[in-house]
C-alpha cells in the first residue's frame, strides 16, 4: 500500500521543529475567494514570512487546553435596545458548549467559529476581544461573499444533500458542483485554521474539529504544525463509497480527514463507508487492535472512533424542574385532554420525512376509524437551516399533506395534525415530550437526531412534572419511540419500533402498535432506553473522544515528520528518528574501505520499476551487476519472489551473480552452480493437491482474481478484483486454507492483495542468515553488508540483518546498510526514493569497483548449499 504511493516524486521538508508563540486573535479579513493553490494569501501557513502578526499575546497558556472548532460559536448575539452595543450570551443548546461537561475542571476550553450575526468590520476588533475575554471564543469574521458561497452554496446545497445520499442528477434535482463555491469552502476553512494557529500551543493543545463544514481544515493545521494533535467528528452521515466517489473533490476531502489523528462517527455504518472509500480510492486497509480501529497512512496511524453523541442530562433535568415547564404541561394537558398525543420534532428540510409521517397519520385514521377524534399528531417544525427553492418546495408539500389529512378526518374542535412553526423553546419542547404517549422520528436520512433521547429523559418525569400531570411520583414511567432505521440514533435504541419511512404502511402499523401497546411493555422499553441515554450522555461522549484523542497522539514525538505534497494533497510522513536517506558518497566511501562484502538486491520495485510492463533487466543493470559480482571482494545476490526460470534467463550473462528464487526456496551461487532448496528441505507437493482446488473455487467465485503456481508456493492474487469483495474473499480463503492445511508443513499468509501458501522455514530472512553464516564458516567474516528491497517480504531481510548486528554475527566494525525503496515505515534504517536512485547508487559502487586495484586470492568459492 505505502510502497505504491506517489510521494517518492516529492521533496521532503522537515518543519517539525517550527513552533510559533500563541497569539490572541484580532481582525481577519479575507477579500475575495482563495483557491487551494493560493497558499500565501492567508497568513500563518508558510513559516515566519506568512505568519499573521498581532501585538497582543495570550496572557496564560495552560497545559490542559482543548480548542473546539465548529462552524458556529456557542454564543447568541443581539444589539442592546438602548446602547445599540452588541450583547452576547452562551447558547445552552449548543452541543460544543455542552461537551465541556466531559472535561475536567482544570481543562481550559477555547472555541473557534463564526457568529450568527453580521458584525461590521469597524466593530470586529472590539467584538473579538470581548468574546475572547468573557467567553473564551475566537470569532472568524468571514466576508458576506465567502459566507454565502461557503455555507449556503457548498455546505448546505451541495455537500449536505450528497452526504444524505441525494445526487444532483439534474438541475432541478439538487445543485451541481460549483468550482467557485468549492473555492469559497477552501477559503473559509483556511480562515478557521488561521484563527486556530493564532491561539494554539502546538506542543500542548488538542484541537477538536466538528462536522462537514470544516473537513479540509486538518490539512492546513497539519501543514503548519506537523505534530499537531487534531481530532474530527462528523455529525452527519458519511455516504457509501458509490455516492462519495461522485464528489469531484473527493481526494482532497478524504486526504484532509486522514490528516487527523482521530476521526469520529456516530455509527459503524458511517465508519464502514469511510473505510471503504479509503480502501477503494487509496488502497488503505484498516486494522483492528485491542478494540481500536486504525489506518496506517504514511507512517501515521489514523484512529477511527465510533460512538453516538448524547444529550446534556443536566440541562434537561433543570428544565424539567422548572415551574414554567410545569405550567406549560398543565396548559397542554388541558388542551389535549382525552386525546392520545403522538409527537414529532423535526427541522424543516427534505430529509426529515415529515410529509411521509403525515401520510402515515392519514393512513392510520383511514384504516382505524375508531381512532378518529382521539389521536393527535403534534408536529413541531424547527426553522430551516438553509434557504432556497428546495426548502420552499418541502414546506409547501408538507403543509399540503397536513391540510388534506385535516380536511378528510378533522372536525370542529379536532385537527388530526397540529402543525407548530418554530422556533420552540427547550422548555416548551420538554412539556410536549412529557404529555406525549409516543414520539415519531421518521427521517429518511439523518446523522444522529437526539429527539428520542430528549423524549426518553422528559418522560422519566420529575416532582414538578408529576404534579402537573396528576400522576403518582412512584408510578413506573413509560414511553414508546418510533424511529427510522436510517438515522444515527437507531442502533442505540434497542427498544424502539424501527421503521422504513418510505413504507407508509409500516409506519402506520407502528403508530397503531404504539397506541395499543400494553403499559407493561411500554415501561420495559422506557427503562431500557433511559438506562442507556442517562449513562451515555454528552459528557460521556466528549470524555471518551478526548481520551481516545490523547491515546492516538501518544506516538507523535517518537518519530520524525516530513511534509509531502502540494495544496490540499499535503500529508505528513512519520518515520523513526534513525531513518534517513542513503547517501551515495557515504556508502561509496565505506565500500572502498572494506574487503568482504555482501550485496543483496530485491528485483521488482528495486532494480526494476513496478510499473514496467517488460520486466527484462536493462543492459545498464546487467553491466552494473556484472562488474559488482566479478569483484573478488563481493558476493552479490538477487533475492526475488520470482521463479528460477525467469531469473536464470534474465541473468544468464552474469556468471558470478547469485540468485535466490521464490523468496529463498531455491538458491544458486553462480551460473555454474546447481539450484538447491532452502536449508536442504525436500519439496513435498502433496499439500498443493489440497490447496489448489480451494484456491480454484475462490478464483471462480471472485471476478478479477487469479492463481500463480510456483515450484514451492501457490499464490492467490486479487488486485484486479473489487477491492472490498477481494479483501473479504482473501480473509475467507486465508481461514479456509489454514483449516485444511493445519497438519501440513506450510505457512499460509496474507500479503499486499495476495494470499500465499509457502513451505515452512522459507523466507528471504533465512537466505540472509544462511549467507552470513556460510561466509563466516569459510573464514571470510563480513565487514560490509548492503541490502535493498521495497516490499513486505524484504522486511524479513532487514529484520535478520538487524538481529545479526545485535547478536554480533557481524563484525562490530562492519558497515551495514539496510535500505528500503520509498519513504515508508520499515525495519531498514535507510531509504532511497525510487529505482532510479537505486541504479545511481549501484552505479557509484560499480565505478568504485572499477577504480580499485584487483587483489587476487581474496575471493572465496562457495559451493555450499544455502
Amino acid at each position: 500500500m505505502l510502497s505504491r504511493s506517489s510521494f517518492n516524486l516529492l521533496n521532503l521538508d522537515d518543519y517539525s521543529c517550527v513552533v510559533d508563540r500563541p497569539r490572541i486573535p484580532r481582525i481577519m479579513t479575507v477579500p475575495g475567494i482563495l483557491t487551494e493553490f493560493d497558499e500565501d494569501n492567508i497568513a500563518g501557513f508558510n513559516g515566519e514570512n506568512g505568519t499573521h502578526h498581532s501585538s497582543d499575546v495570550v496572557s496564560s497558556v495552560t497545559p490542559e487546553r482543548r480548542i473546539i472548532v465548529s462552524n458556529q460559536l456557542p454564543v447568541k448575539a443581539h444589539r442592546h435596545g438602548e446602547t445599540n452595543k452588541w450583547v452576547f450570551e452562551y447558547d445552552p443548546d449548543a452541543l460544543v458548549l455542552q461537551l465541556k461537561s466531559g472535561f475536567g475542571p482544570d481543562v481550559e476550553v477555547v472555541y473557534v467559529g463564526s457568529l450568527s450575526a453580521d458584525i461590521d468590520p469597524s466593530e470586529q476588533e472590539e467584538v473579538g476581544q470581548t468574546l475572547l475575554d468573557k467567553f473564551r471564543c475566537v470569532p472568524t469574521f468571514l466576508s458576506l461573499e465567502i459566507q454565502n458561497k461557503f455555507y449556503h452554496g457548498f455546505c448546505k446545497h451541495y455537500l449536505w444533500p450528497l452526504f444524505h445520499y441525494m445526487l444532483p442528477v439534474t438541475r432541478t434535482h439538487g445543485v451541481r458542483f460549483d468550482r467557485v463555491a468549492w473555492q469559497a469552502y477552501v477559503s473559509a476553512n483556511k480562515v478557521f485554521a488561521d484563527k486556530v494557529m493564532e491561539v494554539i500551543n502546538p506542543d500542548e493543545d488538542y484541537v477538536w474539529i466538528h462536522d462537514y463544514h470544516l473537513m479540509i481544515m486538518p490539512t492546513f493545521l497539519r501543514k503548519r504544525f506537523h505534530r499537531v494533535r487534531v481530532g474530527f467528528f462528523l455529525h452527519s452521515p458519511f455516504p457509501s463509497s458509490e455516492i462519495y466517489r461522485t464528489l469531484p473533490v473527493r481526494d482532497e476531502i478524504l486526504r484532509a480527514l486522514l490528516n487527523c489523528d482521530l476521526i469520529g462517527f456516530h455509527t459503524f455504518d458511517y465508519a464502514r463507508h469511510f473505510l471503504s472509500c479509503c480502501s477503494r480510492m487509496f488502497g488503505l486497509d484498516y486494522k483492528s487492535k485491542r478494540g481500536y480501529i486504525g489506518l496506517d497512512y504514511y507512517g501515521r496511524t489514523v484512529s477511527i472512533k465510533i460512538l453516538p453523541v448524547g444529550i446534556h442530562m443536566g440541562q434537561i433535568e433543570s428544565v424539567k424542574s422548572s415551574n414554567q415547564t410545569a405550567k406549560k404541561v398543565e396548559e397542554l394537558k388541558k388542551m389535549y385532554e382525552g386525546k392520545i398525543v403522538i409527537l414529532g420534532v423535526d427541522d424543516m428540510d427534505m430529509f426529515k420525512g415529515i410529509s411521509l409521517k403525515f401520510l402515515a397519520m392519514g393512513q392510520l385514521l383511514e384504516d382505524y376509524p375508531d381512532l378518529r377524534g382521539s389521536v393527535v399528531l403534534v408536529q413541531i417544525v424547527n426553522p430551516a437551516r438553509s434557504r432556497g427553492h428546495d426548502i420552499q418546495e418541502v414546506e409547501t408539500e408538507t403543509r399540503k399533506v397536513a391540510d388534506e389529512v385535516n380536511r378528510r378526518f378533522g372536525r370542529t374542535g379536532y385537527s388530526p395534525i397540529v402543525f407548530i412553526d418554530g422556533p420552540v423553546s427547550t422548555q416548551d419542547k420538554v412539556a410536549y415530550y412529557a404529555i406525549s404517549e409516543c414520539v415519531v422520528v421518521n427521517a429518511v436520512r439523518d446523522g444522529m437526531n437526539l429527539v428520542p433521547y430528549k423524549y426518553t429523559v422528559s418522560r422519566q418525569g420529575s416532582p414538578e412534572l408529576d404534579t402537573a400531570l396528576g400522576i403518582d411520583g412512584s408510578e413506573d414511567r413509560k414511553s414508546v419511540i418510533i424511529v427510522s432505521e436510517f438515522i444515527g440514533c437507531s442502533p442505540s435504541l434497542s427498544g424502539a419500533i424501527r421503521v422504513n419511512p418510505w413504507n407508509i404502511d409500516s409506519v402506520t402499523e407502528a403508530m397503531s402498535l404504539a397506541i395499543t401497546m400494553p403499559d407493561n411493555e411500554k415501561k420495559l422499553r422506557h427503562e431500557k432506553h433511559y438506562k442507556y441515554v442517562s449513562s451515555h450522555d454528552v459528557a460521556y461522549w466528549a470524555r471518551s473522544f478526548d481520551q481516545d484523542l490523547e491515546r492516538a497522539c501518544k506516538e507523535h514525538f517518537h518519530k520524525r515528520c516530513w511534509g509531502v505534497g502540494f495544496g490540499l494533497g499535503f500529508r505528513v510522513v512519520a518515520l523513526g528518528f534513525n531513518f534517513r536517506k542513503l547517501s551515495v558518497e557515504h556508502i561509496v566511501l565505506a565500500y572502498k574501505k572494506t574487503n568482504s562484502r555482501l550485496i543483496l538486491l530485491d528485483y521488482d520495485g528495486t532494480v526494476m520499476p513496478q510499473a514496467s510492463v517488460d520486466k527484462t533487466p536493462s543492459k545498464e543493470v546487467l553491466s552494473i551487476l556484472n562488474v559488482l559480482s566479478n569483484d573478488p571482494k563481493n558476493v552479490v545476490f538477487i533475492v526475488s519472489g520470482r521463479g528460477k526460470d525467469s531469473l536464470s534467463k534474465w541473468f544468464d550473462s552474469c556468471k558470478n551473480l547469485g540468485l535466490s528464487a521464490e523468496h529463498g526456496w531455491l538458491t544458486r551461487w553462480s551460473s555454474d552452480s546447481r539450484w538447491e532448496s532452502c536449508g536442504g528441505l525436500a519439496e513435498d507437493a502433496d499439500w498443493k493437491k489440497v490447496a489448489l482446488p480451494v484456491m480454484e473455487h475462490y478464483t471462480e467465485a471472485t471476478d478479477g482474481s487469479s492463481i500463480e503456481q510456483k515450484e514451492s508456493a501457490l499464490v492467490w492474487h486479487h488486485q484486479e478484483a473489487d477491492p472490498d469483495f477481494g479483501m473479504w474473499q482473501a480473509k475467507e480463503l486465508l481461514d479456509h486454507l489454514e483449516s485444511v492445511l493445519a497438519n501440513e508443513p506450510v505457512v499460509v499468509k496474507r500479503g499486499q492483495q495476495i494470499v500465499e501458501v509457502n513451505p515452512q522455514g522459507v523466507s528471504k530472512g533465512v537466505v540472509v542468515e544462511n549467507l552470513i553464516s556460510s561466509m563466516q564458516s569459510k573464514g571470510k567474516p563480513l565487514d560490509f553488508v548492503l541490502c535493498i528491497g521495497d516490499d513486505r517480504s524484504d522486511e524479513d531481510m532487514f529484520e535478520k540483518i538487524a538481529s545479526s548486528v545485535a547478536n554480533s554475527s557481524l563484525q562490530g566494525t562492519a558497515e551495514v546498510f539496510a535500505c528500503t525503496v520509498g519513504q515508508k515505515p520499515s525495519m531498514a534504517k535507510y531509504y532511497l526514493d525510487d529505482t532510479v536512485d537505486v541504479i545511481k547508487m549501484l552505479h557509484g559502487l560499480e565505478t568504485a569497483s572499477s577504480q580499485l586495484p584487483k587483489i587476487t586470492g581474496l575471493g572465496v568459492s562457495f559451493e555450499t548449499s544455502v
